[in-house]
């Protein structure tokens, strides 16, 4: 079976296997902390193991790195990239965004994915890409804002200020001054979907706080869609896929629209 199809698969086990615990007492159970740092729930735990099950019903058994398991090797050659509840606070909260995100990568890198899925556990709508093979939703091809409707001031950004410092803050005040439409909505990687099929027409996170693990799967979903996705010194977004690994990153649809954000953030 092609390797998209099986992150498919693991991504639909996983809604099957979680539907039922969303938003419950039961599902918002702490466990203890994951290899990422925070603490692991049911539900983050069962996600998790719904993949490893569908990995193991294909026979396929490759090096896997998950916030909650840290890094397994494996006998096959590649590396699954998984977040199996990608905004977990969102799923405990009942507010409805929440996904869960899974990548193949050839190599170590985040430039090595080479295929991607990111399943809406709300909707249902299922996002995949595969390299030099462009980004779909529900099988429909998808792509970025190229040319915004509205004037610039009008854009639609999302923007992560979760657990912003006060020097990152002020160094996007002039920002957000400029714009009407700001989005955060608790979950990067469906966030960066968004992005990807022209709902937002730009996504920024320069807190240093998103890990390399939420990133794989949505960054080559946004970059088949056309997106542009640059580190904060102006370079092409690339890092190594570990658990500790975090960053920051600017997605644009163009690069009128990536100088004009980054001639306002200080």
């Amino acid at each position: 079976m092609p390797i998209l199809d099986i992150l498919k698969e693991c991504a639909i086990n996983v809604y099957k296997n979680t539907h039922d615990l969303i938003g419950t007492i039961e599902g918002q159970e702490k466990f203890e902390i994951g290899a990422g740092g925070d603490v692991s729930t049911k539900i983050d735990l069962l996600a998790e193991k719904s993949v490893f099950e569908i990995l193991k019903k294909n026979s396929f058994n490759p090096n896997i790195v998950g916030e909650e398991c840290g890094f397994i090797e494996g006998k096959d050659n590649g590396l699954v990239v998984m977040d199996g509840v990608d905004g977990t606070t969102n799923a405990n909260c009942g507010l409805p965004f929440y996904c869960c995100s899974l990548a193949y990568s050839s190599d170590t890198n985040l430039k090595s994915v080479t295929d991607a899925v990111v399943f809406n556990l709300v909707s249902g709508d299922l996002y995949h890409a595969s390299l030099s093979t462009g980004s779909f939703m529900n099988e429909k091809k998808i792509q970025t804002a190229k040319e915004p409707s509205l004037s610039i001031k009008e854009m639609v950004i999302g923007l992560n200020i979760s657990g912003l410092s006060e020097d990152h803050f002020l160094s996007i005040s002039k920002l957000v001054s400029s714009i009407s439409h700001v989005r955060h909505l608790g979950a990067n990687a469906l966030e960066l979907c968004y992005f990807a099929r022209g709902s937002i027409d730009a996504y920024i996170d320069i807190r240093d706080k998103i890990r390399a693990i939420d990133m794989a799967a949505c960054y080559l979903i946004a970059r088949e869609a056309g997106g542009l996705i640059f580190d904060t010194s102006g370079k092409e977004l690339n890092t190594n896929l570990s658990v500790n690994s975090r960053m920051s990153f600017i997605a644009v649809a163009n690069i009128p629209m990536y100088e004009w954000i980054t001639n306002l953030i200080n």
